[in-house]
């Protein structure tokens, strides 16, 4: 009995298929653990941050404070796009996901070591800016490196949308872990919270690098990149050489980021400032609320990635973007009934609309990319959008509050995200049934 061999990689089609479990396997934990560690920042950032490291300064102010550190891990997201999007399209996607999951690893464990302000004064804010910057370096990389991963091992075009989602997976998931690492340390630790509980969760992320490393070592390279190299069609400078000849699909598919990126910043970090300042809500009720909250998004961003295949990545999209400029009004509206069990409800449910984009948008901004640019061309794009979306969303959200004492200029703030990515997902060409391995015309 003959063995059918996979037209795309070569090997046996059980073999393949065991290669795809694997990448996905190794993609998705690899995620979890990244975004386990920069968005741990995010939700101690909303709680602690701002009394421990800016403790002169009002509340709202030193939250705002907080959370402009907050804000450079989001800068150094697309530094590490262009650094490991270079050796991602020039050495392959394995040996660069390594690097990236190392790098920040080590820099979350750093920051649960950081001396705060009654020890070192200023120098405690100083150490998690710099720590913050190399974390934000690290998640930079690795996004476009875990979608392409698994992406580029799904055989036919008909489940692409769903296998790019898993690596997505890891977003909510590593939330998830998150909140539940500072409600049990909350739990544990209880009045000694701000005095060391706040750093275990820190420090236990390296366990869970060793876990993801371990993984990531056993996988083999795409064959989509394989093919490259076989051809020898590896760019010397894939960054410069993406900026100058896809530059339309960079700027469009940060764009098109703004209505995930923004909102998804607002109803999983800027609910804790919001909910413990102005809903007057406790912060273990709040954690809860969240985890309820990952745990919903998880369930749904596969669901959402494997509809995108059914209807179309780009149809999908331009539908969450009309959904998530409406849910702004509704999720403000609920908040401030101040009645808890509607605001538990709102908050677990946020999530849903966020994951409806967050689960095609890996599909949909991969595959406008052209095979040897794909990993420079797609980390661009995605990680510029947390400079102009992600990483302000908190900062501007908390001021909006603190000058306008609404939250009406949120949710208007929300809309016009939305109609961003709206404008732009329908500039940009639907790549939904497109062979991912050829190259693009005329780049």
């Amino acid at each position: 009995m003959s063995t059918a061999i996979s037209s795309l990689s070569g090997l046996p089609e059980a073999e393949h298929d065991r290669q795809l479990r694997r990448a996905l396997i190794a993609s998705t934990v690899g995620t979890t653990i990244e975004w386990y560690d920069f968005l741990l920042y995010g939700t101690v950032t909303g709680l602690v941050f701002g009394k421990l490291f800016f403790p002169g300064s009002e509340p709202l102010i030193g939250v705002l404070q907080a959370f402009g550190v907050f804000f450079i891990g989001f800068v150094g997201r697309p530094i590490g796009a262009a650094i490991f999007g270079h050796y991602g399209d020039r050495i392959g996607r394995k040996a660069t996901l390594i690097a990236t999951l190392l790098l920040t690893g080590i820099a979350t464990v750093a920051v649960g070591l950081v001396p705060t302000y009654a020890s070192i004064g200023i120098w405690g804010a100083v150490l998690l800016t710099f720590i913050r910057l190399v974390q934000g370096i690290g998640v930079g990389g690795e996004w476009g490196g875990s979608v392409l991963l698994a992406m580029e091992w799904s055989r036919g075009n008909h489940n692409r949308g769903y296998i790019a989602s898993w690596p997505q997976f890891g977003a909510p998931a590593g939330l998830f872990l998150a909140n539940g690492a500072v409600l049990l340390v909350s739990w544990l630790s209880g009045d000694q919270f701000l005095v060391w509980g706040w750093r275990i969760p820190f420090l236990i992320s390296i366990v869970m690098v060793g876990v993801g490393l371990w993984i990531r070592m056993g996988i083999l390279e795409t064959p989509v990149f394989q093919k490259i190299l076989d051809e020898k069609r590896i760019e010397n400078v894939p960054v410069l050489e993406v900026l100058k000849r896809q530059p339309k699909q960079v700027l469009l598919t940060a764009l098109l980021r703004l209505p995930e990126q923004a909102p998804g910043y607002i109803v999983g970090t800027f609910i804790f400032t919001y909910g413990t300042t102005v809903l007057g809500m406790t912060r273990d009720f709040l954690l809860l609320a969240v985890l309820a909250q990952t745990a919903l998004g998880f369930i749904w961003v596969t669901i959402a990635g494997r509809l995108s295949d059914i209807v179309g990545r780009r149809r999908m999209f331009m539908s969450g973007c009309v959904i998530m400029g409406i849910f702004g009004f509704v999720y403000y509206a609920l908040l401030n009934t101040m009645n808890p069990v509607v605001i538990f409800a709102t908050v677990a449910i946020s999530f849903l609309p966020v994951m409806n984009l967050y689960g095609p948008e890996a599909a949909l901004i991969a595959e406008a990319f052209s095979p040897r640019l794909r990993y420079s061309g797609s980390s661009l794009g995605y990680q510029l959008a947390s400079i102009i979306a992600g990483g302000p969303a908190p900062f501007v959200a908390t001021w909006l509050v603190a000058k306008y004492h609404s939250s009406l200029p949120v949710a208007i703030y929300m809309l016009v995200v939305s109609i961003v990515g709206l404008i732009a997902t329908a500039l940009l060409q639907d790549y939904t049934n497109k062979d991912i391995s050829e190259e693009y015309e005329n780049v």
